[in-house]
């Protein structure tokens, strides 16, 4: 079984800071963010994959990418992670 969505985390070197994203192309994703085509991560880079999960659902992967972006995902996410 192939797992096709991803939540991920990715850390500044620059800054120190994380970044939760989804995706169903990881590897792409994540030279998005370093090649600067992505918004709100492009004058932070680069970017450094730290961590992610890999979910058979969609909809699991995006609830999953809610709750790291607000309250104890977000807390545990730093806590762990930085």
């Amino acid at each position: 079984m192939k797992l096709r969505y991803y939540v991920y985390l990715i850390k500044s070197e620059k800054t120190g800071e994380l970044y939760t994203g989804f995706t169903e192309k990881l590897d792409d994703r994540v030279k998005q963010h370093n090649s600067g085509t992505t918004e709100y991560t492009k004058n932070k880079g680069p970017w450094e994959l730290v961590w992610f999960a890999a979910f058979n659902e969609r909809r699991k992967a995006l609830d999953f990418e809610k709750y790291m972006k607000a309250g104890s995902g977000y807390a545990f996410a730093r806590k762990r992670f930085m």
